[in-house]
């Protein structure tokens, strides 16, 4: 099956100042922001990257935007499946107040079980519910992507930090509940490979230029190298 790219929006204000976005409207790239997307566009470009599904929310579509600009003949999607976790009463809130929640220990915890209370202005979710409506986004674009592209087509997505998170949890076969081991920065890149047996995370929170290795094809699709495989693709 195709290889996924997983890509965090730039840094925002928000970012910058422990701010819990969510799904509030407005919240763009800062100008460091912008120079982290501008800098991973140059890192994809030239890279056969046959889709790009973004979350719906503004930060994403302006990273998305800019990355598109770095890939030959493809437009940016949307799938509301990628936005961010609904966040319910804390979104808006400040990280250091929000420690001070009793459901914070949870979240850290046991994040499996935590769901955010509803809000006057926005809904909340479990982080459960999250991470399978991202993960049905992302089997759906890569079953799509492979019967138009092939099975060893590339295609990236835009989302949040937690939802790629979770993502990547599922991939490694970890527990929802061990997430948050997991870091995903502004405008890194992580890289998965689903096979028609397991899934591979073939990169995570990489910040590095050389991305040539995504283009080669596996020798053995699904099976792993025994050993360790040095030098191998996976």
């Amino acid at each position: 099956m195709p290889t996924c790219l997983l890509i965090r929006h730039g840094r925002t204000n928000s970012n910058a100042n422990g701010t819990l976005a969510g799904w509030t409207e407005g919240v763009g790239l800062d100008e460091t922001g912008r120079s982290q997307a501008a800098d991973l566009a140059e890192r994809l470009r030239g890279m056969p990257v046959r889709a790009l599904v973004s979350s719906p929310l503004q930060r994403c579509l302006e990273t998305a935007g800019i990355v598109a600009t770095a890939l030959v003949d493809v437009a940016v999607e949307t799938d509301d499946r990628l936005g961010e976790c609904r966040y319910g009463q804390w979104t808006g809130g400040s990280l250091k107040e929000l420690v001070n929640e009793p459901l914070w220990r949870m979240v850290q915890d046991q994040p499996s079980s935590a769901r955010f209370p509803d809000g006057e202005l926005f809904a909340g979710e479990s982080i459960a519910e999250m991470q399978a409506r991202a993960l049905q986004a992302v089997r759906d674009i890569d079953a799509r992507v492979s019967a138009d592209h092939g099975p060893l087509a590339l295609w990236a997505l835009v989302s949040h930090g937690d939802v790629i998170k979770s993502i990547l949890a599922d991939a490694a076969g970890a527990h929802l509940d061990h997430f948050q081991r997991i870091v995903v920065s502004p405008a890194s890149l992580s890289v998965v490979s689903y096979t028609d047996r397991r899934p591979f995370v073939l990169r995570l929170n990489d910040g590095g230029p050389d991305l040539s290795a995504l283009v080669a094809a596996p020798e053995h699709p699904g099976d792993a190298p025994v050993g360790g495989g040095a030098g191998a693709a996976h």
